[in-house]
């Protein structure tokens, strides 16, 4: 990899990692379709695995470990993001939680900008109400919409990805901050495990699919995303995700044997076109 130039290192690792994200939401599909284990064991062992393989990779890194404070809060919204994702795919198909999800995550972010002082061109506006307008149509009443409570929970996933990545841009060390972060969702997920035992159950291959979801979707995912970054500026990193939803959706129609309805096709052009403006349109602050 190191052989490569530059930019072609930078594209094939953003393409990993593009279709590493887009493998969570088949993975966690695809087990509690059939089903195979129940969305709080998924969320569980998930959050294990990834702690475990981020542990290994963190200890595999050269030089001395340096002690990060605390950050429950953090450990909160990512115990959030997985609870709330696994129990989304009880009732959505794969492209169509992809898309609530990162539309989800991508509103939350422009809202903080807002917030912090960025004001939006006319241009930006109009993709922001695109990309909200087109989460609604999705989600809207009708034969071919996500089931509500489903849509709910992913968006809810979607917001707290965003309030994590965006509290994440603080970290002094993104990789060394996940590992400690997944570390201490795991208990609060395990909590939830206890709650609902009653309705637990798993076989071998939901297990399995947790594991991968956990240790190498999200694990190694996480840390192919971030050797990803050091080649992208925010605007590229933040376009690219774009990408996730309809690798999610052919994925969920090639080997889920989902349909892609013309709903989900209109909605996913009005989400992402929408954000796309927004990336596309200099902020001012």
């Amino acid at each position: 990899m190191k052989a490569l130039p530059a930019g072609a290192r930078t594209l094939l690792l953003t393409a990993f990692a593009m279709l590493a994200f887009a493998a969570n939401s088949l993975l966690c599909r695809q087990a509690l379709q059939q089903p195979l284990i129940d969305p709080a064991s998924f969320g569980s062992v998930r959050l294990v695995s990834g702690a475990l393989m981020l542990g290994l990779i963190v200890r595999l890194q050269p030089g001395p470990a340096v002690a990060g404070r605390a950050d429950w809060p953090a450990a909160a919204m990512l115990f959030a993001y997985v609870a709330c994702f696994s129990f989304a795919y009880l009732t959505l198909s794969a492209g169509s939680g992809a898309l609530i999800l990162f539309g989800a995550v991508q509103v939350t972010m422009m809202g903080a900008g807002l917030r912090a002082g960025e004001s939006f061109r006319p241009l930006a506006w109009a993709g922001l109400l695109l990309a909200v307008g087109g989460l609604v149509y999705l989600v809207s009443p009708g034969l071919s919409a996500p089931p509500l409570a489903g849509a709910l929970l992913m968006a809810g996933a979607g917001l707290a990805w965003g309030l994590y990545s965006l509290r994440g841009r603080a970290a002094g060390d993104p990789l060394r901050a996940s590992a400690r972060n997944f570390l201490r969702a795991t208990p609060l997920a395990l909590g939830l495990s206890l709650l609902m035992a009653t309705a637990a159950h798993a076989k071998p291959a939901g297990v399995a699919l947790a594991v991968a979801s956990g240790a190498l979707t999200s694990g190694l995912g996480y840390v192919i995303w971030y050797a990803a970054l050091k080649g992208l500026t925010a605007m590229r990193a933040a376009t690219v995700q774009l990408s996730v939803p309809p690798i999610a959706a052919l994925g969920g129609a090639l080997l889920l044997g989902e349909a892609i309805t013309p709903r989900l096709a209109l909605a996913s052009a009005a989400i992402l076109g929408g954000i796309a403006l927004v990336l596309g349109s200099r902020a001012r602050r």
